[in-house]
């Protein structure tokens, strides 16, 4: 599957249902079938939702853990917490299940935010701050991981 692209504005209905924009929707045409798992995020107050395909392989490494050693058993634990399989109804809403939009923080307003192969989900208030701190430093930041000398992957 490509990189997704966009960043769209939705809502949530009182029930945590929302519909993907249907841009989004084209995009993950190939994979919506196969369903997604929706999680937490590690280090925003986002939800993040793999395509099924995009959750195996990451999978295939985190199952590469040794388990017999706490860390890893730990971050295991707590990296697989609350996570859910979820699918499109028939009318190709997404539910978002409570306890993650508790999670989240998530009211009526959501930002769908394709991030490479996954997509964030998060409230709107919350993203639009999160964009907002992170643009006081973002040209340090771009410069610390994009700026370096190319690399084995060939960025530079």
């Amino acid at each position: 599957m490509n990189s997704l692209i966009g960043t769209y504005e939705c809502k949530a209905d009182a029930k945590g249902r929302l519909m993907l924009p249907s841009a989004l929707k084209k995009q993950l045409s190939s994979v919506l079938q196969d369903g997604f798992v929706l999680k937490r995020s590690v280090f925003q107050p986002c939800l993040e939702l793999y395509p099924m395909n995009e959750w195996e392989k990451l999978m295939q490494k985190i199952n590469k853990l040794n388990r017999f050693k706490k860390k890893n058993n730990d971050f295991i634990r707590r990296f697989t917490a609350g996570v859910k399989l979820i699918e499109l109804d028939a009318s190709g809403r997404l539910l978002v299940p409570k306890d993650l939009i508790f999670i989240a923080g998530i009211s009526k307003d959501i930002v769908v935010s394709c991030v490479g192969d996954i997509i964030e989900i998060w409230d709107k208030t919350k993203y639009e701050q999160a964009i907002d701190d992170a643009a006081l430093d973002f040209a340090d930041l771009a410069e610390e991981v994009m700026g370096q000398e190319e690399n084995d992957d060939g960025i530079s």
